[in-house]
């Protein structure tokens, strides 16, 4: 059984475990409500990604987050925000590579236009 004296080396066993495990690949970007709006099925926050390209700047979502203990809360128009886009380990590739992935795909463009 575990004693009440046990316990600060027991946080302190879990602290370190969850700290060495491996972290998501993770980029993060500024943001701003632009407006909330209903739509049919529920309400939604229109969100400006600064940093996206102009075409995919904008990203509307269902305006319904998980507050810190638990509860149900809503964005506010004109708020400021962060989008982060995390990535599970296997689905990315080192930096380097993706220069190699750029020469293949010029490549195989350049032997597409001769055939």
């Amino acid at each position: 059984m575990i004693q009440p004296s046990d316990l600060p080396l027991l946080v302190d066993k879990l602290m370190a475990t969850v700290s060495s495990l491996p972290k998501k690949p993770s980029v993060t970007f500024p943001a701003t409500v632009e407006k909330i709006f209903k739509s049919p099925d529920a309400e939604k926050a229109q969100v400006r990604i600064d940093g996206a390209d102009p075409l995919y700047r904008e990203i509307c979502i269902e305006n319904t987050l998980q507050g810190e203990n638990g509860e149900q809360v809503r964005l506010k128009e004109g708020a400021e925000v962060k989008v982060t886009v995390k990535a599970d380990p296997q689905a990315v590739v080192p930096d380097g590579d993706s220069q190699k992935r750029d020469r293949d795909k010029v490549e195989r463009s350049s032997t597409n236009e001769m055939t």
